[in-house]
């Protein structure tokens, strides 16, 4: 049964199966496998003798001596976000500024040999760049001249890093804030500068409103005159009229004397002559009260200067009550 032809199929996939992982890590040892967007740098003895830029397998039969190094470098585009670089504006305004910076690797063996890090080279140069460019400028300009910020950042960084086989893709001006004693001071003046301005604006309105009611003023003035000086022409004529007519004119000044009494307010004695009853009498003669006042007469005492007493047509001070005629 051992010798059967089945028997020795499985055993051959069985002894293929085990050899397979043992083979593909003995392969791993005498070759190179490149991935997408990397480059692999060979170096024998410290020297570099080859770089592999495309994917794919290459073979490397040496490449487990001790005197081969093998160095894998990513050519993908990459990133570093510098926080908090504090930059002094223009105006002594201390800032914290946040780059974003987008780079790719263009020549792996100049980024591997020519600079000893170039990442801690970069970050440097980037302080550098941000408080030069930026310390030109006040807070304001830095809030909205971010794009061309970001383009001279750009420039000013890639003709350095340029050298270093590192591209710089772009820059952006994430973050921009204020320590917190700046923030105060900043608020606080722009407070000052809106309560300024709010002022300015109140007093050129009350200025307007002022000039406006002027010319206003200035043009019905006129118009006043005018009417005013119209009323008594029209007096003077409607009484040259009625002068034409005595016993209308006669009527209407016995209204106007009547038009003058205040209803309620007025005692009027008519009809009394001058060797009749007197004035006293007559207050005496009046009704008496009936509001249990304690003045005894029959009106009660007057009020007030403007309250008058109209006895036989001549108004006299007074109080209201009842009118008194002469009886018959």
């Amino acid at each position: 049964m051992m010798n059967s032809p089945m028997f020795q199929l499985l055993l051959s996939a069985a002894v293929a199966f085990l050899c397979i992982p043992a083979l593909t890590r003995l392969m791993r040892l005498f070759s190179v496998e490149v991935e997408h967007d990397e480059a692999v740098l060979i170096s024998r003895f410290g020297q570099l003798v080859r770089t592999l830029n495309k994917p794919g397998l290459y073979f490397l039969p040496d490449r487990i001596g001790p005197w081969v190094e093998v160095q894998r470098v990513s050519v993908q585009r990459d990133f570093r976000h510098f926080r908090d670089i504090h930059i002094n504006s223009a105006i002594g305004t201390t800032m914290l500024v946040d780059l974003w910076v987008e780079l790719r690797i263009t020549s792996p063996k100049r980024a591997m040999y020519d600079v000893a890090d170039w990442d801690r080279s970069l970050q440097n140069l980037v302080q550098h760049a941000a408080i030069s460019i930026l310390g030109s400028r006040d807070f304001q300009q830095i809030l909205t001249d971010r794009i061309e910020i970001g383009d001279l950042l750009k420039h000013d960084l890639g003709n350095e890093t340029a050298r270093w086989g590192v591209s710089i893709e772009k820059v952006f001006v994430r973050n921009v804030s204020l320590l917190p004693e700046v923030s105060q001071q900043m608020f606080a003046t722009i407070a000052a500068r809106l309560e300024r301005a709010k002022a300015d604006i109140e007093e050129e309105g009350r200025l307007m409103v002022a000039q406006l009611e002027a010319q206003t003023s200035v043009q019905i003035a006129p118009l006043v005159a005018d009417a005013k000086g119209q009323y008594p022409a029209a007096l003077a004529r409607a009484f040259a009229s009625m002068g034409q007519e005595p016993a209308v004119l006669s009527a209407y000044n016995e209204l106007y004397e009547l038009s003058l009494v205040r209803p309620h307010r007025t005692i009027a004695f008519n009809g009394f002559g001058t060797a009749e009853l007197g004035a006293a009498e007559a207050m005496m003669a009046a009704p008496p009260l009936t509001d249990g006042s304690s003045s005894g007469y029959g009106m009660q005492p007057l009020a007030s200067q403007g309250e008058r007493v109209f006895i036989s047509g001549t108004p006299a001070n007074t109080t209201h009550t009842p009118r008194i005629d002469k009886p018959s």
